[in-house]
């Protein structure tokens, strides 16, 4: 007898896990402008059951003025009706440290190499606009530069007090060619993979 009791708990419990599968939330970070129905968005829209194409228009209206193509980290909380709360964060802190400091990407070996330089005024200017993100609502924003400051550190974004423009070209144009060298490093390396298997 118990163990017919334990099977209805486990059907009454597969089905409330089945009922509530569809998540009410999506975090998802869409590039400004470019928003299209087309995975990954699309399905994940259509999962939660929200118009896509509403969707897609309404966040391509909101963005129109940002530059096309920055990416934007979204929260999307679904109503029972099907409308939607659409929250639009600022981009991501790697974002602006790279646009500040000139480059595509950071270091391959944090603290050993230098991808980048940005001054303590473009620390505090992220600061300034992360900070009217929910995410760091209520935090100080002392404590928000503190934690952009490590994001750098772990990019291998050297934090100067002031940039020469022409040494800091000449830096730059040194480091593409580093880098340029890694890519032809990495691509051998793969390339000796493939040919094994």
């Amino acid at each position: 007898m118990a163990s017919k009791k334990g099977v209805k708990v486990m059907k009454v419990a597969k089905k409330v896990a089945e009922s509530g599968s569809k998540s009410t939330f999506l975090k998802a970070t869409i590039p400004a402008g470019m928003a299209t129905p087309a995975p990954p968005l699309g399905p994940q829209l259509g999962a939660r059951n929200i118009n896509i194409a509403q969707f897609c228009k309404d966040f391509n209206l909101r963005t129109s003025k940002m530059k096309e193509g920055t990416p934007l980290p979204c929260r999307v909380s679904v109503n029972a009706d099907r409308t939607y709360n659409l929250v639009i964060h600022h981009p991501p802190v790697t974002y602006f440290l790279k646009q500040a400091a000139g480059i595509k990407k950071g270091a391959t070996r944090p603290g050993q190499e230098v991808a980048g330089k940005v001054t303590l005024k473009h620390i505090y200017e992220i600061a300034r606009l992360k900070n009217e993100d929910p995410t760091f609502e209520g935090i100080p924003l002392k404590k928000v530069c503190e934690r952009i400051l490590g994001v750098a550190h772990s990019m291998g974004i050297q934090i100067v007090e002031t940039v020469q423009f022409k040494e800091y070209q000449r830096f730059l144009n040194q480091r593409k060619t580093i880098i340029e060298e890694e890519e032809k490093e990495l691509e051998a390396i793969k390339q000796a993979k493939l040919l094994r298997v």
